[in-house]
């Protein structure tokens, strides 16, 4: 087996996989280069500085029962080859399995999720606005794989929700309102507001957006439209 690029640990996390007390596994490498990334260093492909998988694997048998989920996120975690045979070892465990995932790779996705519990699926934008999505991402073309791995989630039964950050940097009201429209469908969508340096280097959310109007005008469309500051 390949060796599972972990790039760190976080022990302990009960918002990272809903209903879960999970530990968190980040692991290297992402080809998009979203302008907001709060794990930039994540990026770049490699063997990754975490923990080696055997002393990661023991210490979370030694874990189990007081941790019942471990969460895989990056980095973009599905594509790492070596992410399957993980899955299955702490399958075996008893373990509870998520993942985040911004779906840039629907074939490794399709894989992976008859061993997952739960996913995270970031979605960057409106998927009918390639112009807005390939600019957050950096990357052209980046909706069909989104797509895709959007349309894996919805056939498989496996428990989802999409995600968004966002920020008026880039968003303007209308792109929010099309965003969520498109999402009304899916079981849960959650919005997250993005932190960027100010002239200090200090990390802010927007101040004042989305306004009480435009959030309620959001769900409207969308009824139970999470927020996330």
């Amino acid at each position: 087996m390949s060796q599972l690029a972990v790039a760190g640990l976080q022990p302990f996390s009960s918002v990272d996989f809903p209903g879960r007390l999970a530990a968190v596994v980040f692991l290297q490498g992402c080809p998009w280069r979203c302008g907001y990334c709060h794990n930039p260093g994540l990026q770049p492909r490699g063997r990754g500085e975490g923990p080696r998988w055997p002393e990661l694997r023991d210490w979370l048998a030694r874990r189990l029962g007081r941790l019942d989920g471990v969460v895989f996120s990056g980095g973009e975690p599905t594509l790492d080859p070596a992410l399957p045979a993980v899955l299955d070892e702490l399958r075996a465990m008893g373990y509870a399995l998520g993942l985040h995932t911004a779906g840039l790779a629907p074939r490794c996705l399709g894989g992976l999720l008859p061993r997952l519990d739960w996913v995270g699926l970031d979605i960057k934008a409106a998927l009918g606005d390639a112009s807005l999505h390939d600019r957050i991402t950096g990357r052209r073309a980046s909706t069909r794989a989104v797509r895709d791995s959007l349309a894996l989630l919805r056939a498989s039964g496996v428990d989802f929700e999409c995600r968004s950050t966002v920020h008026p940097a880039w968003f303007s009201d209308a792109d929010l309102l099309r965003l969520v429209r498109e999402l009304a469908g899916v079981p849960r969508h959650v919005l997250q507001l993005a932190r960027l340096p100010d002239a200090s280097g200090s990390l802010r959310a927007p101040v004042a957006w989305p306004s009480p109007a435009l959030l309620a005008e959001a769900r409207a469309i969308r009824p139970g439209l999470l927020l996330r500051t």
